[in-house]
């Protein structure tokens, strides 16, 4: 029997870093599994299930990929980062997802193609583009801070997602928020929230619009 996950020694008990993250989801989810598709819980596990920062790099990339096109993918992509945006911002240690979510499969071929054209980008940024800056910014009240603004990257998404490839600026704001997140870079998490007050300004006029008067 073929297993979707890779066997491999004991993760380590530090943090992984930005390029461990891809690493992991490169060398322990399995290419050649007959079944189409790789279940969401594989990912997550391999790619840290247990830490906010890889979790949500996991959803972001989701949210940001070729994946999104077939329809509801998108609302689905911002329905599971509310959840763990709302666990973090309750103050909760470990996020929470359920079975159904944990069984939902992304297409192999469509994740490692994406895993492979992202991954030599990460090597390039991590030390000189991405790296530990303004450190107070990730830590503390701070982390409430960029929990709400998840929350709102999420619920944005929704009204956004009428516009052709507009949820692209709330996702790529998870996305920020996660590599910061991981890398523990104030300067990302800084960038995500101004990402996502460009994207509330960009629904303004949907949410105006939907507004009974």
């Amino acid at each position: 029997m073929t297993n979707d996950l890779n066997i491999r020694p004991a993760a380590r008990a530090i943090e992984p870093g930005l390029s461990d993250v891809f690493d992991q989801l490169n060398t322990q989810v399995n290419r050649d599994h007959p079944h189409e598709g790789v279940r969401l819980g594989v990912l997550l596990s391999a790619a840290g299930r247990r830490s906010y920062g890889p979790l949500l790099l996991v959803i972001g990339l989701f949210a940001i990929s070729p994946a999104t096109i077939l329809p509801g993918m998108t609302s689905i992509a911002a329905a599971i980062t509310l959840l763990v945006a709302a666990q973090m911002a309750c103050g909760m240690r470990r996020p929470w997802l359920p079975r159904q979510v944990l069984e939902m499969r992304v297409p192999r071929g469509t994740f490692f193609a994406f895993l492979d054209r992202a991954r030599p980008q990460v090597e390039r940024m991590e030390g000189d583009l991405v790296r530990p800056r303004l450190e107070v910014l990730t830590r503390g009240p701070f982390m409430y801070l960029v929990a709400f603004c998840v929350v709102a990257a999420a619920l944005i998404t929704f009204p956004l997602s009428v516009i052709p490839f507009a949820p692209l600026a709330p996702g790529f704001a998870v996305v920020l928020f996660a590599i910061g997140m991981i890398a523990r870079d104030g300067l990302l998490l800084g960038l995500g929230v101004a990402l996502t007050a460009a994207a509330m300004w960009l629904a303004s006029p949907i949410l105006i619009n939907a507004w009974p008067l």
